[in-house]
């Protein structure tokens, strides 16, 4: 499908590929982290192409899944200059955006609400940039993806186009052609200017100041080490006791894990340097852990298990040890993942996060329009009253709203 440079009437081509494979890694990474020209980690670590053909390699997406690659890569002068992670799905798991509602009442009217057409990194329910474009080419790029994005949803009639944890500035370029805003809240950590973990519980009340280092201490006590690994520090080996902690989780939070034990390898062999691997070691062998990736200003808390159960454990190796681990590496905040409001009580505070909405439907759409304004106003009362209630003393509490 072709469309026009707006600015200078130059043809832009836009394609469609089932793998990954069929991308050079130097051409997508030229727009989804241009930044590690500079030798450092990439802002977003989970659209490199590493990460996106990981998911695929593994069977973590693709026929059987529910998530059927159809990456989208803009064409300018026959130079790549913007791309994006566009998934036929079959259902709505593994998403974190939500809209099993509209699904039902989609079909319960007659229509066929599956197959719908999805722009995300699957199962994770991180913020970045979903249009992906060469620096100097942002305006044209979007517009080139989401264009065809719409044109592909249209001609193969489709239900609707979802662009999920998306970034504030696509926002505005997504509204601008039509498409609807949705508004949604989980809990980040924010680095203060923090030099140490104590200079992050002086800025907390007395009583929650106090709630956590009695939970650092009981989880501390359960009989072991806690040890951070990076790059070659992770062994082969800790995949496999890490496996069975993400197995013993997904069973029980999703039913079927979404990833699977190829995924790991994967991760290990590409991306080790872009991961904190946190390991509860009890006689030389790991009971619990967390897993974090790495992003330039950013620290990103991605899944968590055990084998044993020890009090407080699960907030000592999730969110203490990834606050020491963003302060001691000079990162602005930690992002936890969705959901919890157990993580307001230790420092985590609700944020907005954004999605982008094609509805085929003119009827349905319009429905959809009036609930996302009401539930906006919901949102952002919910941030609000829930950052009010935060941990925070109340000379410090004003920095953080």
């Amino acid at each position: 499908m072709d469309g026009t440079d707006p600015d200078n009437e130059t043809l832009i081509e836009v394609r469609a590929h089932d793998s990954l494979s069929r991308i050079a890694a130097s051409d997508w990474d030229a727009c989804a982290c241009p930044e590690v020209a500079d030798g450092g980690a990439p802002v977003d670590p989970f659209t490199t192409h590493r990460f996106l053909l990981a998911l695929e390699q593994s069977g973590s997406v693709g026929p059987g899944t529910g998530w059927q690659p159809r990456y989208l890569t803009a064409h300018k002068d026959g130079e790549l200059i913007a791309a994006a992670p566009l998934y036929a799905k079959s259902h709505s798991q593994g998403e974190y955006i939500f809209d099993f509602n509209w699904a039902h009442a989609y079909e319960n009217a007659g229509g066929r609400y599956y197959p719908k057409l999805q722009i995300a990194v699957p199962f994770t329910p991180v913020t970045g940039r979903r249009f992906l474009t060469r620096p100097g080419f942002e305006a044209t790029g979007q517009a080139a993806l989401l264009q065809g994005a719409v044109q592909i949803a249209a001609e193969n009639e489709v239900s609707s186009l979802h662009v999920t944890f998306c970034d504030e500035a696509e926002v505005g370029s997504g509204t601008s052609m039509g498409l609807m805003h949705r508004s949604s809240q989980q809990y980040h950590w924010m680095n203060r200017g923090y030099e140490t973990f104590e200079d992050f519980l002086a800025s907390l009340s007395s009583r929650r100041r106090k709630t956590i280092r009695k939970e650092r201490r009981t989880a501390q006590a359960f009989g072991g080490e806690i040890v951070a690994l990076t790059g070659d520090d992770i062994q082969p080996e800790h995949w496999d006791d890490f496996w069975q902690f993400y197995q013993d989780t997904g069973l029980r939070k999703w039913g079927t894990p979404y990833l699977t034990r190829d995924f790991f390898r994967s991760v290990h062999e590409s991306m080790r340097d872009d991961v904190l691997l946190v390991l509860a070691m009890r006689d030389g062998h790991p009971i619990a852990g967390a897993l974090n990736f790495i992003g330039r200003d950013t620290l990103y808390g991605r899944y968590w298990g055990c084998v044993e159960h020890h009090p407080c454990l699960h907030f000592e190796l999730c969110y203490y040890q990834a606050i020491e681990a963003a302060i001691a590496r000079g990162q602005s905040r930690v992002e936890a993942g969705a959901q919890g409001e157990h993580k307001l009580a230790r420092g985590y505070l609700p944020t907005e996060t954004h999605s982008l909405h094609w509805i085929a439907e003119p009827g349905f759409a319009r429905a959809i329009r009036q609930y996302l304004i009401a539930e906006a106003e919901a949102v952002e009362e919910e941030i609000e009253v829930l950052t009010a209630y935060g941990p925070f003393r109340r000379d410090t509490q004003e920095e953080h709203e």
